[in-house]
């Protein structure tokens, strides 16, 4: 079966005349759930300097992340907040990801939202917190400016002191 393809959905298609019960929704939030803790154990243990994300509170389908600003950009000495919203169809289907520490960037809008290929249609069951963490970490360093989320941010792109100005003015720690 393809990697991006829940076998529970495609079964339940397949067998939509049967009327089987299959799965409940039980096991599958309990099979979210064990990848979900077996993605943060990892975290935990990874020497990954630069990234992290915990359960917000009791909620292991509601993380905050934590990003920081890669060397030698403009984003260098900040240290961003996102928020990661697991669905129960996870890991088949991308959490939704938004910045929580305003962000000045071409692909990030005034909302948080993020534009980045992998959390939309290059999205696999390979990735885990922290390939998402560590893609959103690089797409600060190297926007894609033919598709912004933010016209002004990729119109300043090409302009440093004046992209920068607006960095600085715009960011907030959280």
């Amino acid at each position: 079966m393809a990697q991006n393809v829940d076998p529970y959905h495609a079964q339940r298609a397949n067998n939509s005349k049967h009327s089987e019960e299959g799965r409940s929704n039980t096991n599958d939030s309990h099979a979210v759930t064990k990848r979900l803790q077996k993605e943060l154990m990892s975290l935990m243990m990874s020497q990954e300097r630069g990234v992290s994300a915990f359960p917000e509170g009791d909620n292991l389908f509601r993380w905050i992340g934590t990003i920081a600003g890669p060397k030698e950009t403009v984003y260098e000495l900040q240290k961003y907040k996102l928020c990661l919203q697991f669905p129960n169809s996870y890991p088949y289907t991308a959490p939704g990801v938004k910045f929580i520490t305003p962000c000045f960037h071409p692909n990030v809008d005034n909302n948080g939202n993020i534009c980045l290929d992998i959390l939309k249609d290059k999205w696999s069951a390979l990735y885990d917190v922290r390939t998402i963490l560590l893609s959103i970490q690089s797409l600060l360093a190297e926007p894609n400016i033919d598709s912004p989320l933010n016209a002004l941010a990729a119109e300043l792109w090409s302009k440093p002191s004046e992209y920068k100005k607006h960095v600085l003015d715009t960011y907030k720690q959280v």
